[in-house]
């Protein structure tokens, strides 16, 4: 008979001896993203859009799913809503992460992270075909194991702790993120994303639901004044050291380099965004700029809209400005593209759609 994991509890024993120089470069990091986030008073709702659109295709890419950043926003410009293709259905998980992050945001301000918290998340995260046999928002009741496809429970590579183990560690969990018991606040948040993974509370969707949670984390210990650093780039690019870490911690115990991976991927996602604020902040200073010679009340709307939409349908704009005059919405189209601030899709004489290329460029 093939035994579960016997998970201890939190707090573990770490040395953070050998951690103390890249602890502080990683605060360090935090630190001058938060000084810029704070400078730009825009720069959360001009970002919030883009990076986490762009956060929630690399999250999911980690399962499996295929769709890219410009297959989201096409498929939201042209107003789909179908699931009837795998391309389809991975663009519909895509789309619950990101509505799963703005509830948790929303909830964060009255609530603290607990169980019922991430239940909801992950109900939100499977909303979907997919979704629809995996028990969403429930924890599971049955034993699960990690493998290849089809393989049988003898050839896993992890078995998660028995469903009966769940409701203590689960507790254990809750306990340890809501308080201090950690020398360091991003230690915690990184020992909190292993012992998530070990648990694997749910029949599915366990991964997106952890690498949904750190940001958060940030957040709510005031690390970051808005939840915009997101480190599934880091670990889709490393997705083998990404497992092989979380798997050391298991099999030897060996938090120290999983925490030095976790820490590394914080340095380089925090100077990435601060690089990506820095250029959409000028780009939007810039066109804001060009666009007075539209001379048009309409042009700073749609400008910002495009910063939310960067791929974009006639019928989404006329839904989302004030006016509704068609030949006002072609005039100020027509202008954006004259000034090569939109491109036009070829070859669709119905619901044509644009992209804003220069901002796309940025998120690649």
């Amino acid at each position: 008979m093939i035994k579960s994991f016997s998970l201890p509890l939190l707090p573990p024993r770490v040395n953070y001896e050998p951690l103390i120089r890249i602890v502080g470069e990683a605060h360090r990091a935090i630190g001058e993203l938060n000084g810029l986030l704070r400078k730009n008073i825009l720069a959360p709702e001009l970002l919030a859009a883009p990076l986490l659109t762009k956060e929630a295709v690399l999250s999911s890419r980690i399962e499996g799913t295929q769709a890219t950043l410009e297959d989201v926003f096409e498929y939201e410009a042209q107003g789909k809503t179908s699931q009837t293709g795998e391309r389809e259905r991975d663009i519909a998980e895509i789309i619950n992460y990101r509505r799963a992050m703005n509830f948790a945001i929303e909830e964060l301000k009255s609530r603290p992270i607990n169980q019922k918290f991430i239940q909801k998340i992950h109900y939100l995260l499977l909303d979907s075909s997919r979704g629809a046999d995996k028990d969403r928002g429930k924890f599971r009741t049955g034993q699960v194991y990690i493998g290849m496809p089809g393989a049988p429970i003898e050839d896993a590579s992890y078995v998660p702790p028995a469903p009966g183990d769940l409701p203590k560690l689960l507790e254990n969990w809750e306990r340890y993120v809501n308080t201090n018991q950690e020398k360091d606040s991003l230690a915690q948040i990184a020992i909190a994303h292993y012992q998530l993974e070990a648990i694997h509370p749910f029949r599915d969707g366990n991964g997106r639901v952890g690498r949904l949670l750190i940001p958060l984390f940030l957040y709510q210990r005031d690390l970051l004044s808005s939840p915009l650093l997101y480190i599934s780039e880091y670990f889709e690019k490393n997705r083998r050291d990404y497992y092989g870490h979380l798997r050391g911690v298991t099999e030897l115990g060996d938090w120290e380099s999983w925490l030095k991976f976790f820490f590394l991927a914080l340095i380089n996602q925090s100077l990435k965004t601060q690089n990506a604020i820095v250029k959409i902040m000028e780009l939007n200073a810039r066109l804001k700029k060009e666009i007075i010679a539209v001379n048009s009340v309409h042009a700073p709307d749609l400008l910002d809209l495009l910063f939310s939409s960067p791929v974009i349908s006639f019928a989404k704009i006329k839904d989302k400005l004030k006016t509704k005059n068609p030949q006002t919405i072609y005039n100020l189209l027509e202008k954006f593209v004259q000034m090569k601030i939109l491109f036009e899709e070829p070859g669709r004489q119905r619901n044509r759609t644009f992209t804003f290329k220069e901002l796309l460029d940025i998120l690649k």
